[in-house]
């Protein structure tokens, strides 16, 4: 993980972690990193000082962030109010196939290209799939789509 210190372009300063620096830069090409204070998506990184590790240093507890005020806490969202509606029907679309479907687990090219041959009934399923069998699904005419997975299920 990244701390980086940012400044938007009405000069709030402020911090934000990030998983490496490519996801930063792809988080600020997408105007996805925004400022907790104007909610500005003209972000840019601060000179930063770097942190050189000591056996003092190690040995310190690093100090508390200062706690941020709730009207700027909820500026705070990365995803514009589209990514967040866009993310909760995906959401929607995954919860409906979970509830209404049969979970197949690893069999899942097994079980679909039974029941694409007419060797058991149809019903809805979903599983796991390597790219490879669901490509070689999709060339046998079966037709499958992959559920959406979110950025909140990885974290």
């Amino acid at each position: 993980m990244i701390r980086y210190s940012l400044v938007c372009d009405k000069e709030h300063e402020f911090e934000s972690w990030f998983p490496d620096s490519a996801s930063y830069d792809a988080q600020a090409k997408r105007g996805l990193v925004a400022c907790p204070a104007c909610n500005s998506t003209k972000v840019r990184k601060a000179m930063m000082a770097p942190r050189v590790a000591t056996r003092e240093v190690d040995a310190k507890p690093m100090p508390p962030s200062p706690p941020i005020p709730a009207e700027a806490a909820q500026a705070m969202a990365l995803a514009s109010a589209r990514d967040q509606e866009m993310r909760a029907m995906l959401r929607a679309l995954r919860d409906h196939v979970k509830a209404n479907a049969e979970d197949v687990g690893e069999k899942f090219p097994e079980v679909a290209r039974q029941m694409h041959y007419g060797e058991v009934e149809h019903r809805s399923i979903y599983g796991q799939s390597s790219i490879e069998d669901a490509q070689a699904l999709h060339e046998e005419g079966i037709e499958v789509h992959p559920l959406p997975i979110l950025p909140d299920d990885r974290n």
